[in-house]
């Protein structure tokens, strides 16, 4: 199995902190975004590599922090996307497919897909057991509140957790349960990403792709709890300072 941190995107909301900075590369608590993501991943059973797909804008600042990172026993491998805006962006969808594509052996193996800007304190490996079978497992968090899942991916599942309906910040939200960004995608899922971008399909934000395998094919969903926050605010970054801290 590998793992795949998608950190590409250019954080337009987050301007000026992200002006010069990737917001993975932001730093919560003492340490990077994207260290808490490695801290985690890395504990993962067999565990091979981890893939961080950025810009080039931004390639050269991840390759320092994997240099400075790697002697926590964690392969480290940083894709530049050769994007350089957000303009010309590939969109998260289009990264995913890219490093399948580039790096050959990847396909060969199961996959976790992790948004680079995923902050959560619950292990990982029960997930994973859990995804493990599976043709795809998305992770969901119960955010508890109807009017705040607008904001969110919503799911909608069946007694056996497999996911029945699946919509984008949806205007008349039905469930409380978020799909966070990060999934398990098995090597016999991973040929869909072409599939689905060759159709014509948007290339950005991973719950895309989620909206449309699910209606081809059974995807299970499993809840973590515990603290999760998706940085996509100063307000957010901020509050992620705060129960970090407190770790």
């Amino acid at each position: 199995m590998n793992a795949l941190v998608l950190a590409a995107g250019y954080a337009t909301r987050l301007y000026p902190l992200t002006l010069n900075t990737a917001k993975p590369l932001l730093e919560v608590a003492g340490k990077p975004i994207i260290e808490w993501l490695a801290d985690k991943l890395a504990e993962v059973p067999d565990l091979e590599t981890i893939y961080v797909v950025t810009n080039d804008k931004f390639a050269s600042d991840f390759r320092s922090w994997a240099d400075r990172y790697k002697d926590r026993h964690a392969n480290i491998r940083i894709i530049n996307d050769g994007s350089r805006s957000d303009d010309d962006k590939l969109g998260a969808i289009g990264d995913i497919n890219l490093v399948l594509t580039r790096e050959e052996d990847l396909p060969n193996s199961d996959l976790l897909v992790v948004a680079g800007d995923n902050l959560f304190d619950e292990p990982l490996a029960e997930f994973v057991e859990y995804a493990k079978g599976s043709l795809a497992t998305v992770a969901v968090h119960d955010i508890g509140n109807l009017e705040t899942m607008k904001k969110y991916g919503t799911v909608t599942l069946s007694a056996d957790r497999t996911v029945t309906h699946f919509e984008e910040k949806p205007e008349k939200p039905e469930s409380t349960l978020a799909a966070m960004a990060l999934y398990y995608y098995s090597r016999e899922a991973l040929p869909m990403f072409t599939t689905y971008l060759a159709a014509g399909n948007n290339p950005d934000q991973p719950g895309r792709f989620l909206q449309w395998l699910y209606t081809r094919k059974p995807v299970k969903a499993f809840e973590i709890k515990g603290q999760w926050l998706d940085i996509g605010s100063k307000e957010t970054l901020a509050r992620a300072n705060e129960l970090f801290a407190r770790r």
